[in-house]
């Protein structure tokens, strides 16, 4: 679903924007020298799941980076248009 975005920092860009696509990859390091040591399964009992967001949004203009939903949430107290 296509939704319009307004930046909650500068409040004027409507068009310009950076979506970032976060991967999560479950490594284990090496505690000393820093290097990957293994990939770690999703089903492993020691490694928390991420549970942050899948998607982050830049505002091309000032650079801000925030959750989609403050964007959108943003662009609709600018227009007065109401939540469905």
């Amino acid at each position: 679903m296509e939704i319009p975005y307004l930046c909650p920092a500068c409040g004027t860009n409507r068009t310009r924007f950076n979506l970032i696509q976060q991967t999560v990859r479950p490594v284990k390091k090496d505690p000393q020298t820093g290097e990957i040591m293994e990939e770690v399964d999703a089903s492993d009992p020691l490694q928390a799941p991420y549970r942050g967001e899948e998607l982050r949004v830049q505002c091309g203009v000032c650079g801000v980076v925030e959750t989609e939903q403050r964007f959108v949430k943003t662009a609709r107290r600018g227009t007065g248009e109401k939540r469905i």
